[in-house]
């Protein structure tokens, strides 16, 4: 028995209909007379149609399949289709390729925009808005800094990194930056505090415990 394997027979040029609809349209260059030739494609997109019947509703759906079956013809089909021919080079243009960003992101955990925004405010930094401008850029990257080292990053690091961002021309409020530590600071309880609260606890537990006993001891008398 001679075995007829799928890598020997012709390419399929849309995999999505199958190997049957493609020798369908096979069939149609033996047909000689251009009338049946035409009606027997119609014949083709009527069975394609009814492979995708949720796509009937989609605009010019009739237009695709006549466009995909002069694509699986390999563009020789000829009949009298109701919309134009399409051409080989008006389906296979390829996209323009996308130029893509060539610029280095010296601090990736600040993100892309933060060099952009910093060096924005050294240019008009002689701004009555750029101080605030400024230290709201630093409590944006100290936040980000937090979350990609998980720990809060002191101030000098901070300054540092807005004047490497900056090319080093720019003014900086170095008392309102370092500021901002003591203000974290006061908004965060002590480790003390902490363990002062966790002691009130056990102990509250622990006289809950006795109260328990207790009463199951009387309960006993």
């Amino acid at each position: 028995m001679r075995k007829n394997y799928n890598y020997k027979r012709r390419k399929l040029y849309m995999p999505e209909y199958g190997r049957h609809i493609h020798e369908m349209v096979d069939s149609l260059f033996e047909i000689e007379d251009r009338q049946e030739r035409t009606r027997q494609a119609k014949a083709v997109i009527a069975v394609m149609g009814n492979l995708n019947p949720l796509l009937r509703d989609t605009a010019d759906f009739k237009h695709k399949l006549w466009d995909h079956l002069f694509i699986m013809s390999d563009f020789k089909l000829d009949v009298d289709s109701p919309y134009q021919q399409p051409s080989r080079q008006e389906l296979m243009v390829r996209p323009e390729k996308l130029q893509y960003p060539q610029s280095r992101i010296m601090f990736k955990h600040y993100g892309k925009y933060a060099q952009r925004f910093v060096r924005a405010i050294a240019a008009e930094q002689k701004s009555h808005r750029a101080n605030d401008e400024m230290m709201n850029m630093a409590r944006y990257m100290r936040a980000k800094s937090y979350e990609y080292n998980n720990e809060h990053p002191n101030n000098e690091a901070i300054i540092r990194d807005i004047r490497i961002m900056a090319g080093g021309n720019i003014s900086i409020d170095l008392d309102a930056i370092n500021a901002m530590r003591s203000e974290y600071r006061q908004n965060q309880p002590s480790r003390n505090m902490k363990g002062r609260k966790q002691q009130q606890r056990n102990g509250r537990k622990q006289q809950r415990n006795t109260q328990k006993n207790q009463s199951r001891h009387n309960a006993h008398k």
